[in-house]
């Protein structure tokens, strides 16, 4: 199955489960798991068949969906808030996924709320495949600035922020096919991401949308930046505080430090519900840390963080549906995002 070609969904209704993209199986195979229930949920945002956080939440949603058709009471509900809540604690998505969930059925009679909940995740995913779109005709602009006649424009990513990380369309990578559909040419040097080589998720999805690209090990990404063959950076994010600091994968903000070094954009992908306007700074930002094993199978101490936080001043400006933005710009718009 050609997920791009086809444009099949990484999330599909099925019946009254859902299926989702097995990320753990790719790239060797193309597996879509079925989620039955609230445990299935956990399961799959846990283990990471399920990644990027507008996809963890859209996962989510229809959890608590699931979960309500099996016990639609207070109690039950709680519980299932708690246990999904408890999956990922650093993609805020997640969070504000969760929170659109109990804020639609809490009010309702217990009866009422199985359809609601289905209704209202359905929501979600369809107006995530919706922002992230836009997300990509907004960063077109950005794209248009940097088109140097008929060389390619050089594209920096890190970690899978494309379709796999979303319903549709992905977000840093929604701006790459927004070029690569307008006829652009672009080129993308793909970071390995380690421990889990999320990179090569972004190289299957690059392949099968037939953009060219190139796979990189981690630590050359500040060699091809001194070599200036590398004309702006776009990663996503799991979570942006108020004041624009950014939690995306573990070794972002070393790119985004190299990026400045070098006098390169440095930009954040991210829909309107990766910003959590609740944290004011990076220094709130709940950093996961993942099993040791991942990293080694040796005996010694192993730091492992899933995410690490990159600083206002070092992102040039996020993209996100509503438009391009500047860090600073952030508190100004929040009320208008809220309307």
């Amino acid at each position: 199955m050609r997920l791009q070609a086809r444009g099949v969904r990484t999330l599909q209704e099925d019946g009254n489960c859902i299926l989702v993209l097995d990320q753990t199986q790719l790239p060797q195979k193309v597996v879509f798991a079925r989620l039955t229930d609230v445990q299935t949920v956990a399961a799959a945002i846990r283990d990471m068949q399920v990644r990027g956080a507008p996809l963890i939440g859209a996962t989510a949603a229809y959890g608590v969906a699931m979960g309500l058709a099996a016990d639609n009471s207070d109690t039950s509900l709680q519980h299932i808030l708690d246990v999904l809540a408890a999956t990922r604690p650093t993609a805020v998505n997640l969070h504000w996924a969760l929170e659109c969930m109990r804020q639609t059925v809490c009010s309702l009679e217990p009866a009422c709320r199985a359809d609601a909940a289905w209704l209202e995740a359905r929501r979600i995913a369809d107006e995530d495949a919706t922002a992230n779109a836009l997300i990509g005709k907004h960063g077109l602009e950005l794209m248009r600035a940097h088109a140097n006649g008929s060389r390619d424009i050089q594209v920096m990513t890190h970690c899978n922020a494309g379709r796999l990380a979303t319903v549709e369309h992905g977000t840093a990578l929604a701006v790459v096919y927004a070029a690569q559909y307008a006829g652009m040419p672009v080129h993308v040097w793909v970071s390995e991401t380690r421990p889990r080589n999320q990179g090569l998720l972004t190289a299957w999805e690059l392949a099968e949308a037939g953009v060219p690209h190139t796979l990189i090990a981690d630590n050359a990404a500040g060699l091809l930046m001194m070599q200036a063959r590398v004309d702006l950076v776009i990663v996503g994010a799991d979570r942006v505080a108020a004041n624009g600091d950014t939690a995306n994968k573990v070794g972002t903000y070393l790119k985004a430090l190299a990026a400045k070094a070098h006098g390169i954009p440095f930009y954040v992908a991210a829909p309107i519900s990766s910003f959590d306007l609740n944290c004011p700074s990076g220094t709130g930002i709940q950093i996961e840390e993942r099993m040791s094993a991942e990293l080694t199978g040796a005996t010694t101490a192993v730091f492992n963080p899933a995410f690490d936080v990159t600083p206002a001043e070092l992102v040039s400006g996020f993209i996100t549906e509503r438009g391009v933005f500047a860090p600073y710009q952030i508190a100004p718009q929040a009320a208008l995002w809220k309307a």
